[in-house]
């Protein structure tokens, strides 16, 4: 076993935390959260060996400890060491899955690991590693190709004086001695390197190592050396970015992103990128559209290692004894999401915040977007924070670190910001709330039947009974309820003179994967053309969610009709949902959806008995 120590120890002090607990942290934390990992991984490869027995590529690894600890020491805080330690835990207790790798193909990985260890320490061995699907992957080195029949199998690894060949099935593949070089049957892990000396970032972009998708294996991928060439001019000016607005956190980033995983681009304005806490440096990202969303994508995911390395030392909740299965509104999800999963967002979505606060000042910014951004951030940040800084299952530290991002995102409300994407902002936020609530908000089914026949007598107005408190069932359909904030920001990128989407409605909407055509004549400033548009969508069977409270948004708009309707509708949806649809199965005809709003909120009579 590696023996302890091989970095220093580190403690939580004071100034640490208070950085953590701010949303930002400096080098020391992140040397703190690094040296903890380190700890964690050894005891994690102490728990498999107990469970396994390693055999003699414990040794080998052991050996190469002692002849060069920086080696070892950096295999094993890479972050896909992390990942496949925990896929390996895992899977001991978990049975097989049909088309996955078997458990000795995921073990086997170990061996793989102790290889490199060997070979990068000059140490002779000959090592047995798993073949998969015809490539051998060597981890922080890349993989090579070779024949295979079977999608699992085994090739040996020989090292002799600092070389080493694969073989495998009569083949013989030499691993390069210079890293990063190709070579034959090699396809080398590429190193980007980026910035000036001494404020470089250099980081792996992995496509090889297995364990580099969080939080499913996947297998090698080696990217066209035009898309290694296009990641590299990308990072190097996102991380010019970052150092010129940010150079606090770009000097945490540098020392803790170790790896970044490259994978297809997506659609506008919608990345997606992933960290795991088992894989603490690891970044998956998809092709970024510009450099600026790769700087906000390294700043987003990095809060969120942030958070999972001191989750790891200490506990921000208690258990969840109180309440189990509690579900909570997440602005920047689809989603309902337990109160782990919210307290991770916020954190991550205070950095992003902290982003476009610094960048709407930058020169060369594209500034509406710039302010649009910001202003929408800092209310879904401030909106989920005000539902949990006071849950009993905070613990002093978690109440702590909620309480102070509060007070930063005040600070933020505060700031002025330009009439028209601060509208455009609240117009999103809002709408994001309300597609949310009705999609995942049901009312009791006894007080939706109660409204029902009360509609189908003619009564004056609602029982009391809708407004019972309603409960969260998750709804799997719910998908893309950011359409209002992607519309927007195709509206915004057009006017800068980015790009030139269509104008019309129905063609701007197509460009947004979930929005509808009354979508985008919302956030084009055509309210009355939206209500109209969102109207003809809740005549369809299903009606779509979102219409609900768009046409609630469209009707507060105007101003000038209906207004308790539009209040009902883009604050409660799921009760004018819930009955519209109830009176729709129950008469075969659906209410005219302003009338049934505005009956609910109290505001007129229904038509008649029986309609």
């Amino acid at each position: 076993m590696p023996a302890e120590p091989m970095l220093p120890y580190h403690r939580l002090t004071p100034g640490s935390l208070t950085g953590l607990t701010r949303g930002e942290g400096d080098p020391d934390a992140v040397a703190l959260l690094l040296s903890a990992e380190r700890s964690r991984r050894l005891l994690l490869l102490r728990m498999l060996d107990d469970a396994t027995e390693l055999g003699p590529a414990w040794d080998l690894l052991s050996e190469a400890q002692h002849r060069a600890p920086a080696v070892v020491d950096e295999l094993l805080t890479y972050p896909q060491t992390g990942m496949w330690l925990a896929t390996a835990l895992r899977g001991l207790r978990a049975a097989p899955v049909p088309g996955e790798p078997p458990l000795w193909v995921v073990l086997g990985h170990f061996s793989a690991l102790a290889a490199v260890a060997g070979l990068r320490a000059e140490i002779d061995s000959t090592v047995e590693v798993p073949v998969r699907h015809g490539r051998v992957v060597l981890p922080t080195l890349g993989c090579a190709v070779v024949p295979a029949a079977e999608p699992w199998t085994t090739a040996t690894v020989r090292a002799e004086g600092g070389r080493a060949v694969i073989e495998a099935a009569g083949a013989t593949v030499a691993v390069p001695r210079t890293p990063g070089a190709a070579a034959p049957g090699w396809h080398p892990l590429r190193r980007l390197v980026v910035g000036p000396a001494p404020r470089q970032l250099e980081v792996a972009l992995d496509d090889v190592d297995p364990y580099r998708t969080y939080p499913q294996p996947t297998e090698p991928r080696p990217l066209p050396e035009e898309d290694v060439t296009r990641w590299r001019e990308l990072l190097d000016r996102a991380w010019d970015v970052l150092l010129r607005e940010q150079p606090g956190t770009a000097e945490a980033v540098r020392r803790g992103v170790l790896s970044l995983t490259p994978t297809p681009a997506r659609e506008r304005f919608r990345p997606r990128s992933v960290t795991s806490g088992d894989a603490f440096g690891g970044i998956e990202a998809s092709e970024p559209d510009d450099a600026v969303q790769l700087a906000v994508t390294l700043v987003h995911e990095f809060q969120h290692t942030k958070l999972g390395g001191l989750l790891h030392l200490t506990p921000l909740l208690t258990d969840d004894t109180g309440a189990p299965g509690e579900l909570w509104y997440a602005p920047w999800r689809d989603d309902p999401r337990p109160l782990e999963g919210l307290l991770q967002g916020i954190y991550a979505f205070v950095g992003i915040t902290r982003f476009w606060h610094t960048h709407r000042e930058s020169p060369g910014a594209h500034t509406a977007m710039a302010d649009f951004e910001f202003a929408l951030w800092r209310i879904h940040v401030s909106r989920a924070i005000e539902q949990v800084h006071r849950h009993p299952r905070l613990t002093p530290l978690g109440a702590a670190l909620l309480e102070t991002l509060r007070g930063r995102c005040a600070e933020w409300l505060a700031e002025p910001v330009p009439e028209e994407p601060l509208a455009l902002a609240r117009l999103c936020a809002d709408n994001h709330a309300a597609r949310w609530r009705a999609h995942h908000l049901r009312p009791p089914a006894s007080a939706v039947d109660e409204t029902v026949r009360a509609w189908l007598a003619g009564a004056g107005g609602p029982p009391s009974s809708p407004a019972a408190a309603p409960d969260t069932v998750p709804d799997a359909s719910a998908r893309r309820l950011d359409s209002l904030a992607m519309l927007v920001r195709h509206d915004i990128a057009r006017r800068d003179g980015d790009r030139h989407p269509p104008e019309d409605p129905e063609k701007a909407a197509a460009q947004v994967t979930g929005a509808l055509a009354a979508d985008a004549l919302l956030a084009g400033g055509d309210p009355a053309a939206a209500r109209s548009a969102y109207l003809t969508h809740l005549m369809t069977d299903p009606a779509p969610p979102g219409a609900w409270p768009g046409l609630g948004q469209a009707l507060g708009t105007t101003g000038w009709e209906a207004p308790e309707a539009a209040r009902l509708l883009s604050d409660r949806p799921e009760q004018v949902r819930a009955v519209h649809e109830s009176l729709r199965r129950a008469t075969g005809t659906p209410p005219d959806p302003v009338r049934l709003a505005t009956w609910l909120a109290g505001g007129q009579e229904p038509p008649g008995p029986g309609r």
